[in-house]
């Protein structure tokens, strides 16, 4: 073994904090982790932001509202979608989650499917124009309403959606 290697070595352990590189069966946990986070849907690009707001969701009467704020500007299709080179119409569409514990954890994944692409899609409506929707996952559109109309009260909603976003891979 030459100098140059021990060189090499010494700067992996140093970057490594003295550590040495990972374990094997380490590696392939971290293989299998990273293969899973890059499964991808087919939604476009877009942005997700949030604010709180002052005021509580039926059914939450203690808690303010976290208002997820989803942007997806017009666009030309990708080969990912269903008619690559044609155009999509945009959405702008806000969701409501009340901002306690178990809200904060949903808003952390929804975030995440975001992320991964897994929440919209772009499809045909009924007048044969192709715009982005909602995905598998159900959001609240409405801060008030009832269960009939996307919005709260909905008792179940919280361990509904995470249950949805479970059986996608995000956790």
């Amino acid at each position: 073994m030459g100098s140059a290697q021990s060189s090499d070595t010494f700067h992996c352990n140093q970057y490594l904090n003295g550590q040495g590189p990972p374990s094997l069966p380490h590696q392939a946990d971290e293989e299998l982790n990273r293969a899973s986070s890059t499964l991808t849907g087919l939604q476009p690009e877009g942005q997700m932001t949030w604010v709180i707001l002052n005021r509580d969701l039926p059914g939450f009467p203690d808690d303010n509202t976290v208002q997820i704020n989803f942007l997806f500007p017009d666009g030309i299709q990708t080969e990912k979608h269903p008619h690559p080179g044609q155009p999509y119409a945009g959405l702008r569409l806000w969701a409501y989650l009340p901002d306690n514990r178990e809200g904060r954890k949903v808003l952390r994944l929804l975030n995440k499917a975001f992320g991964r692409h897994l929440m919209f899609t772009i499809a045909t409506n009924q007048n044969g124009d192709d715009v982005v929707t909602m995905a598998t996952i159900p959001l609240k559109t409405q801060p008030d309403g009832g269960h009939k109309t996307d919005s709260y009260p909905d008792a179940d909603y919280l361990k509904t959606v995470k249950r949805l976003l479970k059986e996608k891979g995000i956790e």
